[in-house]
């Protein structure tokens, strides 16, 4: 290449940085606490206290811009999350530290908060990127009703063999048809999911069941987690419990378990 045919290579580069620098816009990603109780769920809805509507307004409130978040899980009305996850994009940049403190401060009278902020790449997407996504159920078993847990846990006066449970769990990990185990009012496309993780554990008189997938139906956690509590109650068995699944039919379900229970706890990217 001789020195002209140089020069103008470096001069078209030179522009292409210009206009790329010009023309991308700031990515943030953060990693959000909510307690669901006082919304209808996380995804905004016309009307009703929603946390996604909730974090729009904040960023809104201390940016000037109108933004559409998104987020790594859809969680319904009642349900927590330590460790949701969403992205927006601004026109104007800001420090990390500045997006998280000035969203926290507008967010002072919601029970949402933003625990971190990060700048992320503009191929980041704070659902698709996932790889997967964990959930804890806690059920609180013991003959008195919760009451300072109340609207976290689910409180179950019959003693749980968590035995049993995860023998009943461990017919339900792998890759599934979950039709028995999704909402009717599901809108995926398909009822095949693969559970890569499911776990009962007992501490004192809370039982935990720990869920981990790339993704999950809606309603599935709960679903499964009430079929679980009637196999600890000694009501089903492991078999009765595979045979609701190989049904592929929702009136085949136990009772759901409560929202107030279900925690999304983290993302991995």
């Amino acid at each position: 290449m001789d020195r002209v045919s140089l020069h103008f290579f470096k001069f078209q580069l030179s522009k292409q940085s210009h206009r790329e620098l010009l023309f991308s816009v700031p990515r943030y990603k953060l990693l959000i606490e909510y307690h669901g109780g006082p919304y209808a769920g996380f995804q905004r809805q016309d009307g009703h206290p929603t946390v996604q509507g909730e974090l729009e307004a904040a960023i809104l409130a201390f940016t000037g811009e109108k933004v559409t978040l998104k987020a790594a899980g859809r969680t319904d009305a009642g349900v927590h999350a330590t460790g949701q996850v969403v992205h927006f994009d601004l026109e104007s940049s800001w420090k990390t530290d500045v997006v998280r403190d000035a969203m926290n401060a507008h967010l002072r009278d919601e029970l949402v908060a933003v625990i971190d902020a990060e700048n992320v790449d503009e191929a980041f997407d704070a659902r698709f990127s996932a790889v997967r996504r964990h959930y804890r159920y806690t059920i609180l078993n013991r003959r008195s009703p919760p009451v300072i847990e109340r609207g976290e846990v689910w409180g179950v006066s019959k003693p749980l063999d968590e035995a049993r449970m995860q023998a009943a769990a461990d017919r339900l990990i792998g890759h599934h048809d979950f039709t028995t185990f999704r909402s009717a009012h599901c809108q995926a496309k398909s009822p095949m999911r693969t559970l890569e993780f499911l776990s009962v554990s007992r501490e004192g008189e809370h039982v935990f069941v720990d869920a981990a997938a790339r993704s999950f139906l809606h309603n599935q956690v709960r679903s499964l987690v009430g079929a679980l509590k009637m196999a600890g109650e000694g009501r089903l068995t492991a078999d009765e419990v595979e045979a609701m699944l190989e049904a592929r039919d929702r009136k085949a379900c136990a009772p759901v378990a409560p929202a107030g229970g279900l925690v999304f706890t983290r993302v991995e990217y």
